[in-house]
């Protein structure tokens, strides 16, 4: 039987403690012999979402077979860790004595605060990582992925990427076939690997306000595995062609056509990670044969995500 405690800070965020608290209680219901446990330093604990949760004052006894797992809170940046010494120690004790220590979001915070992310690999939300990486320079922060594992301690992006650490941590222990079952009974889309982005390649680039380029984006999003024409993308969008690509470029840094290989890519690699072959990943896509989508892969292997 394997310990989960979850430990839990004041303005906890649900969805950083519910998505992998989902998983590992979907792993227990299998019988891959999981026990969840919630921890904090007050039985009542207010969080982010405003409904109060109920938690335990008194740890469990924790092998290094167990789990230690600090979810994310509210702050508009991250904020000072709000456990005290003694739960840091506790942090600290564990790992010492061979178990694994994770965190979601600014959950590694407690982590670095604890001594644990010195000189090690770790991530947080995209939107905290700077700070991270100056309050703790020892650490080695690794920016715009979903988690990293290094030397026991796991550190994951925030929000729904605590799910991915999560199975990435059921598939280290029993395998991916039991990952994708879970995956698949809570109609995950797709379980990602720890490299994969922290935002889709749709969200990261909409950050613009051109009415031109959304629309166009619109149809591209819509129909990325079809062959869209320049011409039929500018009558959609209502401007000429040239004014289109300039558009384009300027607002999102990509031309539509490389836009809509963005997107095939990315979905590409989902398939992928979920056991299909390259040639039937590229046809699903929408390319003829794997060849651009090898050569798309290998372009984007070479630019590997970059660490403070």
């Amino acid at each position: 039987m394997t310990k989960v405690a979850f430990l839990l800070a004041p303005a906890v965020h649900l969805l950083d403690l519910a998505g992998p608290a989902q998983v590992f209680s979907t792993a227990a219901d299998i019988g891959l012999g999981y026990e969840l446990a919630y921890v904090a330093e007050t039985g009542e604990v207010p969080t982010a979402q405003g409904i109060p949760l109920k938690a335990g004052t008194a740890w469990p006894g924790l092998t290094a077979a167990d789990l230690i797992l600090v979810p994310g809170w509210r702050a508009p940046r991250l904020p000072g860790t709000p456990f005290t010494e003694a739960v840091l120690r506790r942090l600290r004790e564990h790992h010492a004595n061979g178990g694994l220590v994770a965190s979601v979001c600014a959950g590694a915070d407690a982590l670095g605060r604890a001594g644990l992310l010195d000189g090690r690999r770790c991530t947080t939300h995209h939107e905290v990582q700077d700070e991270l990486a100056a309050r703790y320079p020892l650490a080695r922060v690794v920016r715009d992925v979903l988690y990293v594992e290094d030397g026991g301690i796991v550190t994951s992006a925030g929000i729904a990427s605590g799910i991915d650490l999560a199975l990435h941590l059921v598939a280290t222990r029993h395998g991916p076939g039991a990952a994708a079952r879970i995956a698949r009974s809570m109609v995950v889309y797709a379980r990602r690997n720890g490299d994969a982005r922290q935002t889709s390649a749709m969200l990261r680039h909409r950050a613009h306000l051109s009415d031109i380029v959304h629309r166009a984006q619109d149809l591209i999003d819509a129909r990325f595995t079809d062959r869209l024409p320049l011409g039929d993308l500018a009558k959609a969008s209502g401007c000429s062609e040239r004014t289109l690509t300039r558009l384009f470029v300027t607002t999102t840094g990509l031309t539509p056509l490389r836009y809509q290989q963005t997107l095939r890519l990315e979905r590409a690699e989902h398939l992928i990670n979920g056991g299909s072959a390259v040639e039937s990943a590229a046809r699903a896509v929408g390319f003829e044969d794997a060849r651009m989508l090898r050569r798309l892969r290998s372009r984007a292997a070479a630019e590997p995500p970059t660490s403070a």
